[in-house]
């Protein structure tokens, strides 16, 4: 019931983080210099069209007006309608966000399964050289922003190589007659995989690298610890040591760092479909920017922070399952 109890109270505070964040967006997509209207109907336009779209759209009511609407509508998960494209927000977004949830998920599945395994290798064989190789190998993927990172591998891989394709993602679930290059279910996995690579490791590479680093500190602050130098006293392999009194143990800040690497994850996306030319959020957010389309940037930042809100309070809860030390009982 602790559980459950803190859970409810997790998703109670996130609201008002999620309206403050569709405060302050509304806040600067109005501040923006420039009118949304004027640049679709081009820098001379007729006053009579103007004031046609700006009724259409709800731009010639006042701020509180426009600003209390967004909200009512938002709450029935109306997010307006795109002046670009005439069209609804969420429809758009419902096109664009099935290939940002594959790259993230992608990406932080890559990051987790060598992340994990590196930083325990790494803790293992301290001041060896495999564990100066990884912390080398960390200190560079932190370092190095993920569009750089796409951009050499594109150079690399797609046109020195030739061997991956450098624009666009196939959607593993594609039907075989939509996809370029295959005629089976088979054939299309094996496609949106050569399409997935270099984007997943492009953005995944600063997730890798942060992981890493963490995991290798937490595991050697844990096999530091009079617990583990008691059983190694009592000649416990150090293989039983690591599966079964360390890494479990040692979690915790891996944990932590997972749920924060989401706003890298998030603003990494933005720019690895951009250099990728992707047709996701990222492209969709920063595409109507330019155009000012603010229902679009309203309802994809939206969609994004309530992404790292439930991603946070999902690591939140996990803490409880991870270490049973943690409690979310009635005493806290």
């Amino acid at each position: 019931m602790g559980l459950l109890r803190y859970s409810g109270r997790r998703v109670v505070q996130a609201v008002p983080v999620l309206l403050g964040v569709v405060a302050i967006t509304f806040a600067l997509v109005n501040a923006a210099p420039g009118n949304p209207v004027e640049i679709m109907l081009g820098p001379s336009p007729n006053q009579a069209a103007v004031e046609t779209l700006k009724a259409k759209y709800g731009l010639d009511q006042p701020l509180h007006v426009r600003f209390w609407k967004y909200l009512v509508n938002l709450v029935q998960l109306d997010m307006g309608r795109s002046i670009y494209y005439d069209a609804p927000v969420t429809t758009k977004i419902a096109q664009r966000l099935p290939q940002t949830i594959l790259l993230m998920v992608s990406s932080f599945a890559f990051a987790i399964a060598t992340a994990v395994p590196l930083g325990v290798i790494s803790a293992k064989r301290r001041n060896k050289p495999t564990d100066h190789v990884t912390r080398i190998v960390s200190l560079v993927g932190v370092s190095t922003p993920s569009f750089w990172i796409g951009l050499i591998l594109i150079i690399l891989f797609s046109y020195n190589l030739g061997v991956l394709p450098a624009t666009n993602l196939v959607m593993p679930w594609a039907h075989p007659s939509t996809v370029t290059g295959a005629s089976t279910r088979l054939g299309v996995l094996y496609v949106a995989g050569a399409h997935l690579l270099l984007p997943m490791l492009s953005l995944g590479t600063l997730q890798m690298a942060a992981i890493t680093r963490i995991e290798r500190s937490s595991m050697l602050e844990v096999l530091s610890d009079d617990y583990v130098r008691l059983a190694r006293a009592y000649g416990v392999k150090e293989r039983t040591i690591l599966r079964k009194h360390a890494f479990r143990n040692a979690q915790l800040p891996v944990i932590t760092i997972i749920g924060l690497q989401l706003t890298t994850a998030i603003g990494g996306a933005v720019l690895t479909e951009t250099v990728f030319e992707i047709n996701g959020m990222g492209r969709l957010i920063v595409s109507s920017i330019s155009r000012q389309d603010f229902p679009v940037v309203m309802g994809t930042t939206f969609v994004f922070a309530l992404v790292f809100v439930v991603g946070v309070i999902i690591t939140d809860i996990s803490y409880a399952y991870i270490d049973p030390r943690v409690s979310y009982g009635d005493q806290e």
